[in-house]
């Protein structure tokens, strides 16, 4: 980015944070929660908005998948007015589901809130309590504890798979998507040690896996193959995990960047009067490999840049 737009972007940022701490919104965060709770009442009622009344918890779905995702983007882009907007978008998810289910007569967003803050007591009994943690793993591994005596609490439930109430795996959402499922469930198994002792174990495990799929590939065996790619999969999350990588924004984080050089081989192939389809394999890879060296030049110059800052 050119140093005037990074520094109109943080001038920006500044103008919000001073906003935001100066006389202009002088209502408190919970004044402001109220007016937000109200206003949500507001458009759910007859005289209200008409899309707004429309809506469902399944049809609000989406959307608050889709709000959780432009967080993260905003937060990645470094922008603090875009990623206070955008946090605002995913409350906003919270009141109108809290809404709806009120007007149900389930619950309310203050049964959310009172939720939500003695649970976090519950689960700090060495900062609310007498118990102690000695460091962050020991805090997980209590965590764990006191979640499976909270699921016994509320009453062991029986199904065909046996007593899975018991199970550390329960309560991971099996509608995850599939690799942050895979972080979840490796990362409870670590809390109590069942965990690699080093990334070297990891490493051979992904290697053990991609023979396997060799192997699977040469016996032409779709479903063996599924299974064997979905393994070597799984491993790859685990490594991911291992080094404290979330695997789900590792690999948006990837999918963003095949975007972006793919569309710059694009315009170079445009460049020259041509289609990139229409481009052999083999100048397909060199402009592939023309537009990591640029990426590289452009990443030592902001880096020297920064430097000479400095």
């Amino acid at each position: 980015m050119p140093p005037r737009k990074k520094k109109a972007k943080k001038a920006r940022n500044r103008r919000a944070v001073d906003a935001s701490s100066s006389g202009r919104h002088p209502l408190s965060a919970g004044q402001w929660f109220e007016k937000l709770v109200a206003l949500q009442t507001r458009l759910r009622s007859p005289n209200g908005c008409p899309w707004d009344r429309e809506q469902t918890h399944s049809s609000l779905r989406t959307y608050l998948i889709e709000e959780a995702y432009e967080v993260l983007d905003a937060l990645e882009s470094g922008d603090d007015a875009k990623f206070a907007e955008e946090m605002g978008d995913l409350l906003l998810q919270i009141v109108f589901h809290s809404q709806i289910a009120r007007e149900e007569g389930r619950f309310t967003v203050a049964d959310v809130i009172r939720e939500v803050h003695e649970k976090m007591v519950r689960r700090h009994p060495h900062v609310f309590g007498a118990k102690r943690a000695k460091d962050a793993a020991e805090v997980l591994k209590n965590w764990e504890q006191i979640k499976a005596e909270e699921r016994r609490a509320k009453g062991i439930i029986q199904t065909e798979a046996g007593d899975e109430s018991k199970s550390l795996m329960t309560g991971v959402p099996r509608g995850l998507p599939a690799a942050l499922e895979g972080y979840q469930l490796t990362r409870r198994a670590a809390r109590i040690g069942f965990d690699w002792d080093d990334v070297n174990g990891i490493f051979e495990k992904i290697q053990e896996e991609g023979a396997e799929v060799r192997h699977a590939l040469g016996a032409m065996e779709p479903s063996r193959i599924e299974g064997e790619i979905g393994d070597l999969l799984f491993a790859a999350i685990n490594l991911a995990r291992f080094v404290n990588v979330d695997p789900e924004i590792a690999l948006k984080k990837a999918n963003a960047k095949f975007v972006k050089r793919f569309r710059a081989m694009e315009r170079l192939a445009e460049s020259n009067g041509r289609n990139l389809a229409q481009v052999p394999r083999a100048e397909m890879e060199s402009l592939w490999e023309t537009v990591k060296r640029y990426e590289r030049g452009a990443a030592a110059n902001a880096a020297n840049e920064a430097a000479g800052k400095k």
